[in-house]
């Protein structure tokens, strides 16, 4: 079972930014799909991007433009440059990995399609 291990959470003011990193306990190349996801008290966890081995990503469309994500597959790990932070955005985010290369937005952006997660990093953004 692969291990997930997220950093780089924090306070920000609304407008700042912060980048999150998840590393993997295993070659990226076992990994073929890791996705971000967030959640706050009392609400299902959501999706936010997941980026394919190719480098495909998807986003969800409330961080598209402002969030990137990218990964690095001989360090065996991926990030989240978030910009342009709203209070909104405030969440815990949880890094997850998936084995297979296939799948579509629908699939990506549900939690059943990830086989392993990370503890969470908590991100506050102040208004």
């Amino acid at each position: 079972q692969v291990q997930l291990v997220e950093s780089g959470g924090g306070w920000v003011q609304a407008g700042g930014s912060l980048r999150l990193s998840c590393a993997a306990s295993e070659r990226t190349l076992t990994i073929q799909t890791m996705g971000w996801f967030r959640q706050t008290p009392g609400k299902e966890r959501e999706f936010v991007a997941a980026i394919r081995y190719s480098g495909g990503t998807l986003y969800a469309d409330s961080v598209k433009g402002r969030f990137t994500i990218s990964r690095d597959n001989a360090g065996n790990t991926v990030y989240l440059q978030m910009s342009s932070l709203r209070p909104e955005d405030t969440a815990a985010y949880y890094c997850a990995a998936r084995r297979a290369a296939w799948g579509s937005y629908e699939i990506l952006a549900t939690q059943n399609a990830y086989s392993a997660w990370g503890q969470g990093t908590q991100v506050t953004v102040s208004s």
